[in-house]
């Protein structure tokens, strides 16, 4: 008799069918597995073995074979323990075969029967429903599964003995209730910031459009105050958000519970994170910071101090929106669609530029911490910013409380909104923000009027803009127009789209 089960193999946040098939026939008493399966895959036989025992059951002594189909597709985790054990109990009797055909099946065990969660529930949930079937997952992954579909099969039991009473009927599971995560601390607000009038300003225009932003400030300015206080000015997310953030933390198991969290995303990794953590990889390709940022914010402080190469890694990403992780026995893609926000000292000591300080290295100091940043990298900025440093004059003056974030918040809100009609009446509704757009739509929906070409014009000589540069200074610009309200790009909207460009190329264009 061969029992089947069917369970789940992660690629990504993608999911790919597994059928477990069990095997017991006469012979020498063995347990095998066979499926190129890891080594939590090869070690689940001695749980399962244990689990049953403490269920009042054992392995009868016959030939025991599993089987993991497709067999040539590697499997990785430890959520083949309850599919698998499942199997054997179906092929010994303890519980009917046919009341598992129309469910998913995930879980670990534990040694005494109980179930433990296990990472990737939801998106496997969400594909099961998807082909009409339910789904079998330990009790503290049910909330996350019943976010699928409010109308599936979700079970969720504590152990294996639950299951064997459910199917029995002398304990029925109730399904479990979709949860979200407590709120927490309000986010920083960005009425506590003192001064920065104008990178206030930036951040709003970052926000409104999904910009990318680079500060540039001696130590104490406020760089990392004010990179703090950008999730507060960012939209709720939309359901469709919500659901691929969620799932890209279900398959990386940062998922408390099995509770969706309503906040965007804010992910501010150290400088000596590597590259397989900044972008993703490892030995079973899990999601990297910039994948957990997706729909978020991603805060790098102290840019320079990051390994060039892990700091390249982000260049396509920042223009796909995406991620591919390639490696000799698979090929995984992540969303990666974040919103970078970056921080550095003008120089190594952090004082270049201050008036009264004199590097002992001179102009060198500042050009050699810059030349850790490829210029590539530097280009894909929207907008660069100079922070000032903070007096201990305007520290100690009477405090002057500035816009709060709720009240920036509803400007974005609201240019936001501009954004999304525009890309929908385009047939692009996968587009959110002007930053998301390619290069042929921003010429379509951002070419200036006749004053604002003719300085667009010249700047781009002057300035000698990449294309890709050229591009975003569109993009910004366009920003610009819808935190105005402007259907047209206006010669102010570029100019001050072009202010935010980095003062080397300014400083660039004035010695050539």
């Amino acid at each position: 008799m061969v029992a089947r089960v069917r369970t789940v193999c992660f690629q990504g946040v993608d999911v790919t069918p597994v059928n477990v098939q069990v095997h017991m026939a006469a012979g020498n008493p063995t347990f095998t597995v066979v499926g190129l399966g890891d080594k939590a895959v090869a070690e689940s036989r001695e749980r399962i073995r244990a689990a049953l025992t403490a269920s009042g059951l054992a392995l009868p002594a016959r030939r025991i074979t599993v089987n993991l189909a497709p067999a040539d597709l590697p499997k990785e985790g430890s959520h083949y323990d309850l599919p698998i054990a499942l199997a054997l109990m179906a092929a010994m009797g303890a519980v009917p075969a046919d009341a598992l055909e129309d469910l998913v099946v995930l879980g670990e065990l534990a040694l005494d029967g109980t179930l433990s969660a296990v990472s990737g529930v939801l998106p496997a949930a969400i594909a099961a429903n998807g082909e009409g079937l339910g789904i079998l997952c330990p009790k503290a992954s049910g909330g996350e599964a019943a976010w699928a579909d409010p109308d599936m099969t979700v079970l969720a039991p504590f152990s294996l003995v639950a299951i064997v009473n459910h199917f029995r009927g002398i304990q029925v599971l109730s399904r479990p209730e979709p949860r979200t995560a407590e709120p927490g601390a309000p986010l920083p607000d960005l009425a506590e910031v003192r001064g920065q009038e104008s990178a206030k300003r930036a951040l709003e225009v970052a926000a409104a459009g999904g910009h990318s932003v680079l500060m540039s400030g001696p130590p104490g300015a406020g760089k990392s105050m004010l990179a703090a206080r950008m999730p507060s000015l960012l939209p709720p997310l939309t359901p469709r958000e919500l659901l691929e953030i969620s799932m890209i933390a279900s398959v990386a198991g940062t998922l408390v519970d099995g509770r969706l969290s309503s906040r965007r995303p804010y992910r501010a990794p150290h400088h000596s994170a590597s590259m397989a953590a900044l972008v993703g990889g490892g030995l079973r390709a899990r999601p990297g910071e910039i994948s957990l940022a997706h729909n978020g914010v991603l805060f790098l402080d102290e840019l320079p101090e990051f390994q060039p190469q892990v700091l390249d890694a982000l260049r396509q990403p920042l223009e796909t929106g995406d991620v591919v992780i390639a490696r000799a026995n698979a090929r995984v893609t992540y969303p990666a669609r974040f919103q970078l926000i970056a921080a550095m000292n003008p120089c190594r000591c952090g004082l270049a530029g201050m008036p009264g300080h004199t590097c002992k290295r001179g102009a060198r100091c500042a050009a050699d911490y810059l030349a850790r940043l490829s210029g590539p990298l530097l280009d894909r900025f929207d907008l660069r910013l100079e922070i000032p440093a903070m007096s201990a004059a305007d520290m100690i003056a009477p405090t002057r409380t500035g816009e709060p974030s709720a009240v920036v918040a509803e400007r974005v809100a609201a240019a936001r909104a501009i954004q999304v009609a525009r890309y929908a009446a385009l047939g692009r509704p996968d587009i959110t923000t002007n930053a998301g757009a390619s290069a042929p739509m921003v010429e379509a929906v951002a070419t200036p009027d006749a004053a604002g070409m003719r300085l667009l014009r010249e700047a781009a000589d002057v300035l000698r803009l990449s294309g890709r540069g050229f591009h975003r200074v569109l993009k910004v610009a366009r920003t610009l127009a819808d935190l105005d309200a402007c259907p047209t790009v206006g010669r102010l909207h570029v100019a001050e789209a072009l202010a935010y460009r980095s003062r080397e190329e300014l400083n660039g264009a004035v010695a050539a």
